[in-house]
């Protein structure tokens, strides 16, 4: 009888911890549910599509541009599907900078201008011969000599000088009775500019000067040499350039939109970079009146005072000029470093989050180019904080992680050999697909010749790290260092131009490092580096040789690196001996 109680109040029991379970238990899940919902909800970001930096945590008008926010696509990062991350530490490494872009008018109606500086053309001159013959001595050595009015700039041996003095010889005896021919004679030397000393002189001594001297008829400073000792002239050709540099002309250019904005006899501030916390006053003495139908601008030019030889012909200046004008339609530029250029496509990285590492490629539509600076014609607002320095490794970025690059317009997974050891938050390691590699760019045999010469240096470095011979990596760096200032960048054009420009300096300061090392981990570590910017360079310009792109997986504490070489047999640099055959062919680069 005990033992039925016992089992009536167990299934009591039973049953009530059922029905607490189906009232409350399926509630709790809904109101988890619920939870998780308001709290995806909560972390829904609103952005801009015209303000793709503009991120707020819910629905309202875009602070820039007043237009309605719409949902961001966020990934499990926060981040939209075009924009991606890199890490503090691949922002040191590859020295990323950033620049907020404006319309160079500050709220105090300061305009700034970039120009340079020039020779002021109305104080120059050119010294000529009035005479033809062979230059006999030339006494001006070099470009940027000091001469002074009177000097003695040359001597030159004139046949036909020498015959007219003969001339006035006789005709001086024939004076008296033939007053007109002597007349005729001491003129025609006047017109080769001989002085009534020079020719009384001759007259009364009775011989001929050989070699006569030419002296300066201005003083300055000479800017050109247009003739060297031992060359025939003629009569009237330049010899040299001479400018007087007490004052010099600032010339800036300024868009159509800006001409209302100046006036001449207005005051400018002068900014150098030589000089980068003195100002210099000067009006402005020159509008041209005619528009450059090309650039679109107008030439502005300042005269200023030059005594203390501050300016230098060549020099870049900043001209700040105050206005109480307004313009709607001010002119954003941008630093040419920012811009990547692929075929007809010109692009730019935007940091959308001023407090973080966060990029996304924008294609903007470039106008003029002024100095070393390009019009934005479309794409870009004043406010947006864009990449210039670096472009090329944020790219890079960008298609390790799979986003829209300069290559790759669509986005989606590419790999250019590289994954492990630019600091990306991204950890994969996917193979290295050829097709998706940057394309090969057109340049001459001979600069392939040139990057041959660094590439034989490049292999006797690694070479070196597999041999465990600190000295001899460091002693091939430096031979690497000095056949890479032997490039001739004159050789490249536009997009290889800019290419090469984006990864000279890296390939350089790596190349530095391992140079001024002589511990085998520090070189290695930097070989890494010099390597992930040596393979871009080999895969666009070319070596006229096949070469091998190899990786290890373990090397850069399991991360992965990469390295090129001549043969397909595995010699790993970064562990020498202790794991000499430890790696793998990703990539072939044909000649």
């Amino acid at each position: 009888m005990k033992t039925n109680k016992i089992l009536i109040y167990l299934g009591i029991l039973a049953v009530g911890l059922l029905l607490g379970w189906l009232l409350f238990g399926g509630s709790s899940n809904r109101a988890s549910s619920k939870n998780h919902k308001e709290f995806t909800e909560t972390n829904q970001m609103w952005t801009c599509s015209m303000h793709p930096q503009i991120m707020q945590p819910e629905q309202g008008d875009c602070p820039i541009c007043g237009m309605d926010l719409i949902p961001a696509e966020a990934g499990s990062d926060g981040l939209t599907a075009d924009q991606f991350k890199l890490t503090a530490n691949a922002m040191a490494l590859a020295n990323i900078q950033t620049t907020v872009i404006g319309d160079g008018v500050a709220e105090n109606r300061t305009i700034k201008l970039s120009g340079k500086i020039s020779e002021n053309e109305e104080v120059n001159a050119v010294q000529v011969s009035y005479f033809s013959g062979r230059i006999e001595r030339l006494n001006i050595s070099f470009t940027g000599e000091v001469v002074r009015k009177g000097q003695l700039l040359a001597t030159i041996y004139s046949p036909e000088l020498y015959a007219a003095q003969q001339e006035l010889i006789t005709a001086a005896s024939l004076k008296e009775s033939q007053p007109a021919l002597y007349k005729a004679v001491r003129n025609k030397l006047k017109l080769w500019k001989l002085s009534e000393n020079q020719i009384n002189q001759i007259e009364s001594s009775g011989k001929v000067i050989e070699n006569f001297p030419v002296y300066a008829t201005v003083s300055g400073t000479v800017t050109e040499k247009l003739v060297e000792q031992g060359d025939y002239i003629k009569q009237g050709q330049p010899l040299l350039k001479i400018a007087n540099l007490n004052t010099v002309w600032a010339n800036f250019d300024m868009y159509e939109n800006q001409i209302e904005l100046f006036k001449k006899g207005q005051e400018v501030n002068i900014i150098t970079n030589a000089y980068p916390n003195k100002q210099f006053k000067g009006k402005v003495d020159f509008i041209d009146p005619v528009l450059n139908n090309k650039t679109r601008t107008v030439d502005l030019r300042v005269v200023l005072d030059n005594k203390e030889d501050i300016f230098k012909p060549g020099m870049f200046v900043t001209a700040e000029i105050e206005s109480d004008k307004t313009n709607a339609n001010e002119v954003i530029m941008i630093p040419s470093s920012a811009v990547l250029w692929t075929g007809e496509r010109s692009v730019v990285y935007l940091k959308t989050n001023p407090n973080e590492p966060v990029f996304e490629l924008k294609e903007v539509a470039l106008g003029n180019k002024i100095g070393d600076n390009y019009e934005v014609l479309e794409g870009l607002f004043t406010g947006n904080e864009i990449v210039t320095n670096g472009a090329f490794t944020v790219d890079a970025a960008a298609q390790l992680q799979g986003k829209k690059s300069m290559m790759n317009k669509q986005g989606g997974k590419t790999t250019t050999g590289h994954e492990g050891h630019l600091g990306m938050d991204n950890n994969s390691k996917n193979e290295i697909d050829h097709t998706n590699m940057n394309e090969r760019l057109k340049v001459s045999e001979k600069f392939q010749e040139q990057l041959n010469e660094v590439y034989n240096d490049y292999i006797n470095l690694k070479d070196a790290l597999v041999k465990e011979d600190s000295k001899g990596s460091s002693q091939n760096a430096t031979s690497l260092l000095s056949n890479l200032g032997k490039t001739d960048m004159k050789l490249l054009k536009d997009e290889a131009h800019n290419h090469w420009m984006s990864l000279i300096d890296e390939i350089k300061s790596s190349t530095t490092s391992i140079a001024g090392s002589q511990d085998i981990k520090t070189q290695r570590n930097h070989f890494k580096h010099l390597s992930s910017h040596f393979i871009k360079a080999v895969q666009m310009f070319g070596v006229k040789e096949k070469v091998y792109v190899e990786f290890c997986p373990m090397a850069d504490n399991n991360n992965g690196a990469y390295w090129l070489s001549k043969e397909e047999q595995i010699l790993n640099p970064y562990f020498g001996n202790a794991m000499l055959k430890c790696g793998e062919v990703k990539q072939v680069i044909e000649k």
